[in-house]
Order: C-alpha cells, then sequence, then structure tokens
C-alpha cells in the first residue's frame, strides 16, 4: 500500500462529495481495499489509512457509501488483524465509532436488495464490536441456497455439524423468539446512538402473524445500542428485522429475513453433544461468553438439534451462551448434569470421549478404562502403522504392532506389558501385519515393508523364520492367510502396483497370483466360507470390490467367490476403501468402507447387501479403518474410524445402536480381541473396551 495511492482516493472522495459521483473512487477503492487486505489477511498500514478514508467517506451521500461501509466491515471482522499500534489507537477507536454511525446512516437511507443489506447490518454490527459481525463472511453462501445444508462449528470441541436442508421459509415460525436477558446498565449506550433510528424503523408487522416477537427482539437489540454483550441471538433478529424493513423487493426480502429469524434456534454439536446457540455455531463469541465446559443435554439419538427446535432442558430456559445448565459443585467449578445414577451408564448413552486413562459417556458417566500399552522402546513412544492378533492356545492373546522404525513389538493384551524386547531385523518401514496359523498349531507373524519386503517370525520366541525377501515397488499395503481345501494355509500380500500373490508362509515360495486384472490394491481381508475354505476379498483405487477364490489355479476362475451386486453398489454411490470380514454367530459377512465413512454389510455367498448401511459421518470422512468383533457372545459390533483422524463409531448392525467415542491420540489401524478394541496411534498403542463396565 502507498500513500500516494491513498492520497489519491482521497482527492476523489472530495470530489465525489461535491458532485454526488462515486464511480472514479470506488475503483480506486477497489484497487485500495486488496492492499489493506488479502486473503482474510488485514495490513498493519490499515490503521493509518482507514481513519482518513472513514472521515472522508462518512461526508459522502448514503448511497454512495454501502461498498465501502461492507468492505470495512469485512476488514475489521479478517481471519487475522494485527494488534492496533499504541500511537494509532486512540484515532482508529474513533474512526470506528465514526463509521458505525455513516453506516447505520446509510442503511437506514434507502432500501437494498435483501443480501446487500443483510451484509450491511451486520457491517454494523461489527463496526459496534459486537462478534455477530463476523458473519458477514457467511451471507453470501447462505442466502442463495434456501435448501442446502447449514455446516456449525461447535464453540467447545471445533467439531463441525452439518445440518441438511436448513434454509426455510416458514409462514409463521417454528421456533421461539430468543431471550434477551436483562441489560447490565453499564452496558447500554447513552441515548443519541446510531441504532436509535433503526430501533423506530423496526415495525413489529414487518413478517406477518407470529413474527412479532422477533421484531420485539430486534427493537430492544437496537434501543439498547447493540452492545458487545448481547446474545447472537438476539443480533440475528435484529440483522433479519433490518432486512424485513430495509430489503427489496419486498417479498424476496421477507423471504430471506425469515430464513435468517431461523439461525435463532439451537443445535447440537454430534461430537461433544453440547448444545449451543446457532448463531454461536456461525460465529464464536468471546471466550468469556463461550459456554461451560463441563455439562451437556443430549439427544435421545444423539442427533443435531433439529432447526427450529428449541433444546428441552428441564432446568429453564438455554442461556444465550451456554450449552446446557450446569449445577454449581461445592468447590464452586461447574458440576456435569448427569442422565443416570451416579456411577452408572445410561443405557441410551451414544457419545463418549477420552478423559486421561478413561472413556466416559457425555454426560461424564465411566464407560470403561483405556490400557496404554508400554513404550516399543524404553524411554519413548513412537506410531504403530500396522497390528495384528497372536493367539496362545490356553494363554493370554498377544498384540503385535510395527511401523516406521522396521521394528516388531509384541505386547500381552491383559496387562499391555512387552513379552520380549522389540524385534529388529526389518529392513524398511512396517505397513502391514497379519498372523498364520499352521495346522500343527504353529503361529506365524508376517510383516509387510514400504518397499515390498516380507518377513516371518515366530512369535514366541522373537526370532526370525527366515531373512526378509521380496522387493515390489510400492511396498506391501496389506495382508491375510487364506485356508484352502487340501490344507494348506498360505500368506497373501497385496501391492498398490496390483499385484496380489500367494505364499508358502515357511519357505517364501510364491505358488500362486490373484487379481488377474492388475487393479491397484488398498485393502484386503480373508473371508471364511468353512473352516478350510477362505475367500480372498480387496478394495482397489478405483472404489472396486473383488473377491477371488484362492483354491483354483487359474487366476480367471471364480471358483467359490460372488461377486458384490454391482447394481446394489451403484445404486448406494459406494466406492469402497476398505474391506473387512465380519464373524458373527451365525454366518460371515462382508464389511465394505468408503471414504465417506459409509459401512455396508454383504452376504458373500451371494453378493447381496444385508440390512442397513452405517451412514456417513462428519468426524469419520476420510481413508476408513474397519475392524469387527463379537463380545462374549453378545451383539457383533463394527469398530470405524479415519486414518489420522480421532474418533471411532462402534455400530451393532443388528439393532442399528452407533456410539461415537472422541480418543486424544491420532489413529493408524485397528484390531480386536474379544470385547476389548485395540487402536494403533501416532504415539503407540492403547486399548480399550468394546462394551461399557
Amino acid at each position: 500500500m502507498k500513500a500516494e495511492d491513498v492520497r489519491v482516493l482521497l482527492e476523489q472522495l472530495a470530489a465525489a462529495a461535491a458532485t454526488a459521483d462515486g464511480d472514479a473512487w470506488r475503483r480506486s477503492w477497489t484497487d485500495l481495499s486488496g492492499s489493506l487486505m488479502d486473503d482474510g489477511v488485514l495490513s498493519d498500514g490499515a490503521y493509518a489509512a482507514l481513519p482518513h478514508l472513514v472521515e472522508a467517506a462518512a461526508a459522502l451521500p448514503p448511497g454512495l457509501t454501502v461498498d465501502f461501509w461492507t468492505d470495512l466491515g469485512f476488514m475489521v471482522t479478517a481471519d487475522y488483524r494485527p494488534d492496533v499500534p499504541a500511537d494509532l489507537e486512540a484515532g482508529f477507536g474513533a474512526a470506528l465509532r465514526l463509521a458505525e454511525r455513516a453506516a447505520t446512516r446509510t442503511l437506514l437511507a434507502t432500501g437494498f436488495p435483501g443480501q446487500v443489506c443483510a451484509q450491511l447490518v451486520l457491517s454494523c454490527a461489527a463496526l459496534a464490536g459486537h462478534h455477530m459481525g463476523e458473519m458477514l463472511w457467511r451471507v453470501p453462501e447462505f442466502p442463495d441456497h434456501p435448501s442446502s445444508e447449514l455446516l456449525l462449528s461447535c464453540p467447545a470441541c471445533g467439531s463441525d455439524t452439518e445440518i441438511p436442508d436448513f434454509s426455510v421459509d416458514p409462514v409463521r415460525p417454528s421456533i421461539e423468539a430468543p431471550p434477551l436477558p436483562d441489560p447490565d446498565p453499564a452496558a447500554v449506550r447513552e441515548e443519541g446512538h446510531p441504532w436509535s433510528e433503526a430501533a423506530e424503523a423496526l415495525r413489529e408487522d414487518a413478517l406477518g402473524k407470529g413474527w412479532e416477537p422477533f421484531l420485539r427482539v430486534a427493537r430492544e437489540v437496537a434501543v439498547r445500542g447493540v452492545p458487545p454483550e448481547t446474545p447472537g441471538q438476539a443480533v440475528l433478529c435484529l440483522v433479519a428485522g433490518m432486512v424485513a424493513v430495509r430489503g427489496t423487493p419486498q417479498q424476496a426480502a421477507g423471504e430471506l429475513a425469515r430464513r435468517l429469524m431461523s439461525l435463532t434456534g439451537h443445535f447440537r454439536c454430534w461430537d461433544c453433544e453440547r448444545t449451543w446457540a446457532i448463531a454461536d455455531g456461525l460465529a464464536e463469541p468471546p471466550k468469556s461468553l463461550a459456554g461451560v465446559p463441563d455439562g451437556t443435554l443430549a439427544n435421545p439419538d444423539g442427533s443435531a438439534e433439529i432447526p427450529g427446535r428449541p433444546a428441552e432442558i428441564p432446568d429453564g430456559p438455554l442461556s444465550p451462551h451456554r450449552p446446557a445448565q450446569a449445577r454449581t459443585a461445592p468447590n464452586g467449578s461447574a458440576g456435569r448434569v448427569r442422565s443416570a445414577a451416579a456411577g452408572r451408564l445410561s443405557p441410551g448413552a451414544t457419545r463418549f470421549r477420552q478423559e486421561e486413562n478413561a472413556v466416559v459417556a457425555a454426560d461424564g458417566t465411566p464407560w470403561g478404562r483405556v490400557s496404554v500399552f508400554s513404550d516399543t522402546v524404553p524411554g519413548s513412544s513412537a506410531g504403530v502403522e500396522a497390528l495384528a492378533v497372536v493367539p496362545r492356545p490356553g494363554r493370554s492373546t498377544l498384540v503385535a504392532g510395527g511401523g516406521a522404525r522396521g521394528v516388531v513389538c509384541l505386547w500381552d493384551v491383559t496387562d499391555g506389558r512387552p513379552v520380549h524386547d522389540p524385534l529388529p531385523g526389518h529392513p524398511d518401514a512396517i505397513r502391514s501385519m497379519t498372523t498364520v496359523s499352521l495346522p500343527e498349531g504353529r503361529v506365524l507373524l508376517a510383516s509387510g515393508g514400504d518397499s515390498g519386503t516380507i518377513a516371518v517370525w515366530n512369535p514366541l520366541t522373537g526370532r526370525p523364520v527366515r531373512q526378509p525377501a521380496g522387493d515390489w515397488p510400492g511396498g506391501v499395503t496389506a495382508m491375510c492367510t487364506a485356508a484352502l481345501p487340501d490344507g494348506r494355509i498360505l500368506l497373501v500380500t497385496a501391492t498398490p502396483r496390483g499385484a496380489v500373490r500367494m505364499w508358502e508362509p515357511d519357505s517364501g515360495e510364491c505358488v500362486g497370483r490373484l487379481n488377474p486384472y492388475g487393479s491397484p490394491i488398498r485393502s484386503v481381508t480373508a473371508v471364511p466360507l468353512s473352516a478350510d475354505h477362505t475367500l480372498i476379498a480387496a478394495s482397489d483405487t478405483a472404489g472396486r470390490v473383488h473377491l477371488w477364490d484362492p483354491a483354483v489355479d487359474d487366476p480367471w476362475d471364480r471358483g467359490a467367490a460372488v461377486q458384490l451386486s454391482a447394481h446394489a453398489l451403484a445404486v448406494a454411490d459406494h466406492r469402497v476403501a476398505a474391506v473387512e470380514a465380519v464373524l458373527t454367530p451365525d454366518r460371515t459377512t462382508l464389511a465394505t468402507a468408503d471414504d465417506l465413512g459409509v459401512v455396508m454389510l454383504w452376504d458373500p455367498a451371494t453378493g447381496a447387501p444385508v440390512g442397513d448401511a452405517l451412514p456417513s459421518s462428519t468426524g469419520t470422512a476420510g481413508p476408513p479403518l474397519v475392524t469387527a468383533a463379537t463380545p462374549h457372545g453378545g451383539r457383533t459390533v463394527v469398530v470405524t474410524g479415519t486414518r489420522h483422524g480421532h474418533r471411532l463409531r462402534v455400530w451393532e448392525p443388528e439393532t442399528g445402536v452407533v456410539r461415537h467415542i472422541a480418543l486424544d491420540v491420532s489413529l493408524t489401524c485397528l484390531a480386536t480381541v474379544g470385547a476389548e478394541l485395540i487402536v494403533g496411534h501416532d504415539r503407540g498403542v492403547l486399548s480399550l473396551p468394546l462394551t461399557g463396565q
């Protein structure tokens, strides 16, 4: 930004004030505003230049300055605003007060198209110092899409909650007008503030029958002068009310005003289950008003609050800035509102989070203990990229993990302690692991490397069965085992280049190939048809699913493999990224997951889908992780998450119940042992119960 550019614009503003012609200065302002703010970043020089520009613009006729005041609102709500230099603070503060007065005068002088009017009102609120002015950045995306989703950010945990088909234009309101607390006398502005005329313009009949209470809230906010302490919902009433009385054409402005009024309802965060005003999900209030950290109310089904339907709160009306009424503990701290007796888990609880070494429900009741596995190397923790479960007949099960260091670690699942020192010798980072249970009772552990190597270990002794072998581009991205009717147990490996090979595990001899099309593979799993016959399912990078019968020599011969229904996949628009066998007491099914978080179950005997799918979820969208178990003869559960995400969904397909668990780690891989979920993450391995304790 150059001082000469500012000087030229000031001269043009003076000329416009004399001639009422704004074309020349608008062009100069467009060029200069790009120097004052770029990509949401306000420049340091803005604090020196804007007071002069505001003074000149305030002298112009109101009809010429709509764009200027709107742009100024964007600047004072920019994503990044450096601190005002001490020597400029007084002048810049005075400029904002002048700008608020001039912008409000412009708002009241004439009519504007509804969206322009909404932006101008929000700019005026921003100049008054209210945080709802930040919604100015959201207005362009809202009015033009009356049936689109609304994306809200939880002020507490930051999770996004999406409400589809939010915007409506009801003839009568489906919500109650938001409460407006009694004002703090010190916060109400003195008479003569610029919003007094706005209060007079707000007619109660502007939106028709039923909307009068909202207009009364709007008028009261204007009477008070929009102090910063005003609840965001109430300021939205003012914005909508001004659109109703100053927007053009009248019918379109009324529709927009009613949609804006619908933003004065509430929503419930899908993750932490706290209830918030929608206004606080659009523009976060000051930290001192950002809600109580503990305490929540849950919908029975854990869903987001329906727009226009107030939260049901037994202790009284919802505080404009608080997610729920929090009870005060004797020590003065905020206590949790429990939906069940102390220490007992509510049967309907669906939201959980990690608190240190425990998993607790949203209301604070315990779910179970988190067991942290011992460090892979004494004194340090490291990420684990692959997991395998090593059964030991008559003894506790082992969990094996490997990662970037190229070593294999084994832990006893009962206490998370290592059974022996880490196993060195893998020449590269480990990307995949599996166990190979041989007929004579021996159990081997196989690991696939980042550069295509395959190592086989005796997990009980910690010794390699043979030297690591292989060198395939792209690495060994997935492994499983296949049982053949002739009694052989083979190791199956896959690479992103499309090579799917079968190996004799002891000798390392390649005895067969699958995937004749050569599709690049993301995931493989073994699907048992019987104790001595296994199919291999795989997903490729194009989202397709392949099933092969390793018992046939010709890879083009499908044998007993039945492909999944192409019609059902197409209808569901299901582009599969991961596959996992789900063994139930009655039968084996195949689970498929996509990058949107959708999980479907399939009958491998018919290729048809089984039951309803697990729908997509904002918090678990991305490269999927899937595992399954049937804990202690109970209902089968499918656990899904996102690689590098923090949230899990535990789904019971039989009942449709879904439980959400938020962890403090970044997920990398999943496995199950009995009723325990094993989580590999960026710092190591932990376990937690699949059923509440």
